[in-house]
Formats: C-alpha cells, structure tokens, sequence
C-alpha cells in the first residue's frame, strides 16, 4: 500500500459522505497530505436513494467512486477499509480491509463517518425492515418490493394477496414521504396492465408514525398539505401510531389511546430514526465528550473534540445545537474543519493571524432550507418563512438535487432516468435479484469478518456446523 512521507502535514479523513468528501476537497490547497479512508468505494447521495429502491435510477447514478471525483486533487489517497479503532493519545487510526489490518498515524483527523439506522431499541426489527441509509439497503428494498408482486402474481389465495401487496413505511420523515409516494406511483401507473391475475392498483400503501404529523420539521402548515396529496393518491396515513412489534408477516401499531391495530403486510421499510456511527462512542470515552440520545458527539464551538484541538467531528456524527442531519449540515462543518487546519499550517505573519481568527470563530450553520418530493410534480419547500407546494416547489428539488450529484456525467444520466420516469410512467432500473433480497442477512447470520474469508474460499456453514456440534460459541 502506497502511502505519504511525513515531510508534510497529514490528515486523516473518516468517511466519503458529504462531510468526508467536501473536507477533502476544501484541503485542496493546504499544505497537507490527505488520506481518506471509508468502508465504500463510493460518495452516496443518500437523499435519492427511494429511487434506486423503487427502479427510477441506477445505484450508480447517486454514487459516484470516490477516487473518481478526487482524481485531479493530488494530495488525496483515497483507501478502502473499515475504521474499527481511534487512539487519540498516539494519534492511530485502526482500520482493516477484509481480514487485513492496518494503523494509520495522522497530524490532524477528520471524522465524517455519519450516521445509520436507528430502530429504537428494536434491532431485531432490521431483519424484517431494512432501513435506508445505504446502497445495499436500497437494493434489497428493491428486490422486497418487486417480490412482493412476483409472490402475489403466484398465489391463489386472496388473503395472502392482500398481505403481499400492502406496503408499509414506517416514519414520516422526508425519506418515509417520498418512499411511500413512490411506492403508490409504481403499484399504480408502472405496473399497471404488467399481472394477469392481480391488480397491482389495489395495493396498499400505509405510512406510519409516531408524531401528530408527517414531515414535523416543515411546520403544520406544510404537514397538512403533504397529508392531503398523500390521501388523495391513495396512501394511508397512520399518526400518533407508534410500532411495537413487527416480524415476518407484518406489524403492529400502538394508538395514542392505547388500543393496538394489527396491519398484515409483506414489505415493510424503515426510515424512522437514527444512530450515529460507532466511532462516537469511541471518541467520548477517550475525550470525556458528551453523547446524545442518537450517540452524536458534543463537539467544541468549532467542531473540535474536547481536549483534542487536532480532531475534528462533522456531519451526522456531531452534536450541535440547531444543526440539523442534512447535507448542507456536513458540508458546512467540514469546511469549517479544513478552514482552521489550513489557517493553522500557514506561515507565522500577519496573514495567518488573521486566518487563525476567521476561521477559529464558533461554527455557524446557515440554514438553506428543507424539500420532500411527495410525487410526481408534487412536492414542498420550506427556505425561511417562504413556503411552496405543488409544481414550482417540484421544480426547485429537482434543480436542486441535480446539482449535488457529483460528476457531469452522473447529473446528465440521472436528469434522463427522470425524464423517462416523469413523462412516460416507466422505470428502467427494475432488475432484481435474489442475492440482493437475502445476502444482507445471510452475511449478518455468517458473522463478522465474514466477507473476507467468505472471498478467501473459507467454507463458514460447514467450520460453523462443526462448532455447534463441538458445543462451541459459531463465527462472529
């Protein structure tokens, strides 16, 4: 493995999200060497993953290759490995790839490693529910719901027909709105005439959660009109409805007054809730930081941790008043971040002192507003106190969303894919497998480390079974 001489600074980046990425690219200039390390190959555009799930754009399209976009930027070396370990008193950073493990010192480091799904306590919900934070979480929601009317189609018995073709998401969030949405779009224009013995139109869509509203953080005023496109497609809204037992064949819901409703269903999706990376934890008992309930790290005025003036928290995994989990929330933390490690490598003078005093100010997040797509055509913006519905505010996410794709070719191929979508009813990226639907579990079942052996011909049932049989605890 290539890596830098020490003659220069060395930064370490945790993460190619938008706080990974962006740090680095705001380094550009700085007199550093930059080593990014994270556990994919790729930058996700995390907010347009419901449409990899329900068959409009290609995984590809919202995930760009990391190396790829930092190609030109010399002083980057992007690595592939799972950061398992920060030592903050030797300045090591602990990662593997596979099996293969591998210590990285660093001057300053950055940790961007986000966040994922949060389940509340339920993690046993995941099996049944799989969230929406990554590629391969889209990909088996795809294959789940294409499934399902593939089950559908097969089955002669009406009950079962109806518990496979209802759907339900749960939380009402931006992702829960948008997802459902598309859902009830794909059953009932995509799929239409497609089935000889089921109708896919007859499909139910329920969206569930435990708020008095869906979408809180846009206001009542845009909660209400969302709710009403939503009821008016056809999707059924469950508030005050907070989800209490979910397994195979569906879930159920307890009431703001008490009472419980069983809904049978084959397809659930998780987009309520989240957990930050497990790096946060590390980092606190190291520094003494404080963790919120979502296990983000409470960082100093300029994105410092605590007594660690070299590492720098942003993104999902930090806490700070008023910062919200988007995008913009990333990208202006880490800019924040390499502003002040550019200001403090600058030569003693006059220009440095007054780097040094711009950039150590206490971060500040300038909100540029919230979107949710509902459907096509439909979908609300809130900047401020200025709210739009309806077709201009469609036509601002669109632009919007277009923009913060990485790469040319990526914004070209997507604003095709969605032309196809948006005036024709049909979805070209449809194709599932049965790999995608069951090797997330498969691998969780085989343990951790699983993968690299599994690569290296290592035969983990059988070596699994003779452990059972020896009375001896299995793989992970």
């Amino acid at each position: 493995m290539k890596t830098f001489g020490r003659d220069r600074h060395h930064v370490v980046i945790i993460g190619s999200g938008f706080g990974g990425l962006f740090a680095a690219q705001a380094l550009k200039n700085a007199d550093v060497d930059i080593t990014l390390i994270a556990k994919t190959t790729h930058h996700l555009f995390q907010p347009l993953l419901y449409q990899v799930a329900t068959g409009i754009l290609s995984e590809g399209e919202i995930a760009p290759v990391t190396r790829e976009i930092l190609r030109r930027q010399a002083n980057v070396q992007v690595l592939l490995g799972l950061v398992w370990d920060i030592d903050l008193g030797n300045r090591l950073v602990k990662w593997r790839h596979h099996n293969d493990e591998t210590v990285t010192r660093y001057d300053s480091l950055i940790v961007a490693a986000g966040a994922g799904q949060s389940y509340f306590g339920r993690d046993e919900f995941a099996t049944f529910a799989p969230g929406m934070k990554t590629i391969d979480d889209a990909l088996e929601l795809r294959s789940r719901i294409f499934w399902a009317f593939e089950q559908a189609e097969l089955s002669g018995d009406p009950a079962e027909i109806e518990r496979l073709l209802t759907f339900c998401v749960v939380g009402a969030g931006p992702t829960g709105v948008e997802m459902a949405g598309q859902i009830r779009e794909l059953a009932s224009k995509t799929l239409r005439r497609e089935f000889r013995d089921i109708d896919p139109a007859k499909a139910r869509v329920i969206l569930v959660d435990g708020a008095p509203q869906v979408l809180p953080p846009f206001g009542a005023t845009l909660g209400a009109k969302t709710l009403s496109a939503l009821e008016k497609m056809g999707v059924e809204v469950k508030l005050n409805a907070i989800v209490t037992a979910l397994d195979a064949t569906g879930l159920t819901v307890t009431l703001k007054d008490g009472s419980t409703e069983r809904i049978d269903c084959s397809c659930k999706v998780w987009a309520a809730g989240v957990q930050a990376n497990e790096l946060g934890k590390t980092l606190a008992r190291q520094s003494g930081a404080e963790l919120d309930r979502a296990g983000r790290v409470a960082v100093e005025p300029d994105c410092s941790l605590r007594g660690h003036p070299e590492v720098f928290v942003v993104g999902d995994l930090m806490q700070v008043a008023g910062v919200p989990g988007v995008a913009q929330g990333a990208i202006q933390s880490a800019r924040h971040a390499a502003a002040l490690i550019t200001a403090r490598l600058l030569p003693e003078g006059p220009r440095r002192e007054r780097a040094l005093a711009k950039a150590s100010k206490p971060f500040r997040y300038v909100d540029k507003g919230s979107m949710a797509t509902i459907a096509k055509f439909q979908a609300v913006v809130k900047v401020g106190t200025t709210e739009l519905t309806g077709f201009l505010a469609w036509l601002m996410w669109l632009v919007l969303h277009l923009l913060y794709i990485a790469g040319f070719k990526n914004r070209v191929s997507t604003l095709l894919r969605w032309v196809i979508s948006f005036f024709s009813n049909q979805r070209s990226e449809r194709v599932t497998t049965n790999q995608q639907l069951v090797g997330r579990l498969a691998l969780e079942q085989l343990g951790e480390g699983a993968s690299g052996r599994l690569v290296a011909g290592d035969d983990l049932v059988a070596e699994r079974a003779q452990k059972t049989a020896e009375g001896r605890p299995g793989q992970g």
